[in-house]
């Protein structure tokens, strides 16, 4: 007899895994954590095995819980794909999206693999910015949608006027290479990326009004070759929590070095006049990339 998965079950699977506790999978299911934690429960008890390894710091998978959680991936898409084909919902076009390589860069590719199977007549072009820049060129039409990362420092309250769409909040972690070492000199080695991101600018004033002595021993041209110098131990990075690489550890607390704050991912506003087309797009996105 044919065992026949519950899609609401292997959901929440899915989800808890890409936030990493039950707690943050909540409100994005739009239950209570002990409904959470029942449907968890009963597709454990399907399976006849354990697919979350629950600590103090969250939850994450276990290897049987990440053999079922790709299967899930692909069960929803199709399921998804079918609604929206039956409905005759399929996206056709080009699209032009900018985003920071801050956000994600371990599971962008694997949600935009999800959202060229799940939308196979969407042509997605994907330009890699700065936020700066992608903040500064909302109105010049380089792009179509942006999704760029703001620092919740210093920043004013959010108006009700805002139409920015929240994506996810994530800490700032100082991290090295497990191998790394301080310099006998006490000078403590950035490696960073060029002075036009915003972040880089915000780590040199942070260390500059705690006093703490630095200087900038690698200049990387994007997180992908931040990650590179790390894993050389050539060095001390910031990155945001979803953006630090295996092999990497945080050493905030054992360097004394200042607390950091958190950061904001969110999809920039429509345009005046934005097209219908631009309109859903954004709406798909939002779901996949939260």
């Amino acid at each position: 007899m044919a065992r026949l998965f519950d899609l609401d079950l292997l959901n929440a699977l899915v989800v808890v895994a890409e936030t990493g506790s039950i707690s943050a999978a909540a409100p994005r299911l739009f239950r209570s954590q002990s409904a959470v934690s029942e449907q968890i429960r009963k597709l454990e008890e399907m399976c006849g095995l354990p697919l979350l390894s629950r600590g103090k710091t969250g939850a994450s998978l276990t290897p049987a819980g990440e053999r079922l959680s790709r299967y899930a991936h692909e069960m929803l898409t199709l399921s998804d794909a079918a609604f929206r084909d039956i409905q005759g919902t399929q996206l056709t076009g080009d699209l032009r999206l900018a985003i920071t390589d801050y956000f994600r860069p371990g599971a962008l590719p694997e949600i935009l693999r999800r959202v060229r199977d799940q939308f196979p007549r969407l042509r997605l072009h994907v330009l890699i910015r700065k936020s700066a820049l992608i903040e500064e060129e909302i109105a010049a039409g380089d792009y179509d949608i942006g999704l760029s990362m703001r620092i919740l420092e210093g920043q004013p309250p959010r108006s009700k006027g805002d139409a920015r769409i929240r994506l996810r909040r994530e800490p700032l972690l100082w991290v090295s290479d497990r191998s790394f070492v301080m310099p006998q000199d006490g000078v403590l080695p950035l490696v960073v990326l060029p002075d036009t991101c915003s972040l880089q600018r915000f780590v040199v004033r942070k260390l500059k009004a705690h006093r703490i002595r630095h200087a900038v021993m690698h200049s990387a041209s994007g997180v992908g070759g931040l990650h590179l110098a790390l894993a050389a131990a050539l060095g001390v990075t910031c990155l945001n929590a979803s953006a630090v690489p295996e092999g990497a550890v945080k050493v905030g607390t054992s360097l004394g070095l200042p607390t950091l704050p958190e950061v904001e991912f969110s999809l920039m506003p429509p345009r005046a006049g934005e097209s219908r087309f631009v309109a859903d797009v954004r709406t798909m996105l939002a779901e996949q990339l939260r």
